[in-house]
């Protein structure tokens, strides 16, 4: 698999993204890392490093993207951006998968302009596996779409439970919409129309879900507007941040806290990988016709690989094709179903 990476993309930029890019090539055989971004600086960055040359090369770009640019402005006048050069690649078929961990709003404008999405796909959805008491669940859409319509839900309904089912290996994955209670009465006209799209489709779905029930591992696919998502997704990783400093301060209060803390912690090490987005790598935008990993902005060197990792098993399984089969699929189900009720 040749995975275009985003070299100058994230905060650490390029030095945990070349990092990651060897420490791929160097673990795994049938992955190779073009290197996007300033040749000079990538260059000299890998000028002592040791990697398998043929499975690790630069392509340059003249560009960055800075985090605080507008969307808008990086598009029209950031032509040769690290970037866009990257997703080029994915289109000109020179790769099988993009990961930033950039600009993610430039990001999606960019594959979407470049890739575009599926025929069937009316908006592409981030995509974000996120952790339980149990197991973990896929979260959609975290953060690309702010409005939407009860269609668009049920089209992130549809893509989530193929994900999860793909990547996940959950038969007939258990979907839900998040809303303000359970009942089918709560929420607003978006959650309650798409509720009733969700009831009349193929996929399993059980029901509203209710903020308090979204960690229970009981779910494994969780649906929501953009906004929502993000809210929840930014949440959950200040939270779990939290309960570990808290906690940790906590024992070093007590008189035995030196031993207190040598005996909880591999406890604490465990619930940091659990929680910790470096585990994940990256979240997939589902709706193109590519693949392309948006990792997250203070990505390690591991989260790196983990994206190219997962970058490399998403492209291989071709999701994004069994993606627009499963929405043509439901398409056609309710095409039924409104013909089935026109003859009554």
């Amino acid at each position: 698999m040749r995975i275009a990476l985003d070299a100058m993309g994230g905060d650490y930029a390029p030095y945990v993204n070349i990092e990651g890019a060897i420490e791929s090539v160097n673990d795994s055989t049938d992955i190779s890392v073009i290197l996007v971004g300033d040749e000079g600086i990538l260059s000299k960055e890998l000028a002592d490093k040791k990697y398998p040359s043929s499975r690790l090369t630069i392509k340059h770009a003249s560009q960055s993207v800075s985090m605080d640019e507008s969307t808008a402005y990086a598009i029209r006048k950031k032509r040769d951006s690290s970037i866009r050069r990257g997703i080029e690649l994915v289109k000109t078929g020179e790769a099988d998968a993009f990961v930033s961990a950039g600009h993610s709003g430039v990001v999606m404008a960019t594959a979407l302009l470049v890739i575009g999405t599926s025929d069937v796909v009316d908006r592409p959805a981030i995509a974000t596996i996120m952790p339980t008491i149990k197991s973990p669940f896929v979260l959609i859409d975290a953060g690309a779409n702010i409005h939407c319509k009860p269609n668009n839900l049920l089209q992130f309904a549809l893509m989530g439970s193929t994900y999860c089912e793909i990547m996940l290996g959950r038969k007939n994955p258990k979907v839900a919409l998040v809303s303000t209670g359970e009942e089918d009465t709560k929420g607003n006209e978006l959650i309650k129309d798409t509720f009733k799209l969700l009831k009349e489709s193929e996929i399993n779905f059980i029901g509203n879900i209710d903020g308090k029930d979204i960690f229970t591992g009981e779910i494994d696919v969780i649906v929501c507007d953009g906004f929502t998502g993000n809210v929840i997704l930014k949440t959950s990783e200040g939270l779990a941040d939290a309960l570990i400093k808290m906690l940790k301060r906590e024992v070093a209060n007590l008189t035995t806290g030196r031993l207190g803390y040598l005996l909880i912690k591999p406890a604490l090490r465990n619930f940091k990988k659990k929680t910790d987005y470096d585990e994940y790598g990256g979240a997939p935008l589902l709706g193109i016709k590519g693949t392309c990993i948006i990792s997250h902005g203070r990505s390690t060197s591991k989260a790196i690989r983990n994206a190219i990792r997962v970058a490399s098993d998403f492209a291989r399984k071709k999701v994004y094709n069994i993606i627009s089969s499963a929405i043509e699929k439901d398409i056609l189900h309710h095409e039924r179903i409104n013909i089935s009720n026109e003859k009554k």
